[in-house]
């Protein structure tokens, strides 16, 4: 299992690298989508794949004992999600923005300064 899915951050990094070089902004959008999807599972890959009880210490205990979940990547992912769809809803206002002013989602076509100056 955890094989699989080191080949599968792996693709996820690769194909979200290679949209982000492409000139058009919406495989731009699309590379960075993919690039969070596989830091996300790269966290979950982190915390270790392992069934195991809440983390909660019993009554008379000082320590765990038995195996146990960790929350802290599940949270952080829970935080990623959240975050990486604030940054994809406002590229996607941004992008739109752009196209109905240029015309185009060529990064080459976009201009940054004044022709006539």
């Amino acid at each position: 299992m955890e094989l699989l899915l080191v080949i599968l951050i792996g693709v996820l990094y690769a194909a979200g690298i290679y949209l982000m070089f492409r000139r058009s902004l919406v495989r731009l959008l699309l590379g960075l989508i993919l690039l969070g999807n596989g830091a996300n599972l790269l966290i979950f890959l982190m915390g270790d794949i392992a069934k195991g009880k809440p983390p909660i210490i019993e009554v008379g205990a000082s320590v765990f004992t038995d195996v146990y979940a960790d929350p802290v990547p599940q949270a952080l992912i829970l935080t990623a999600i959240v975050i990486s769809f604030g940054l994809q809803s406002f590229a996607i206002i941004l992008l739109k923005r752009v196209y109905l002013l240029t015309g185009s989602d060529d990064l080459d076509t976009l201009n940054t300064h004044d022709k006539d100056i």
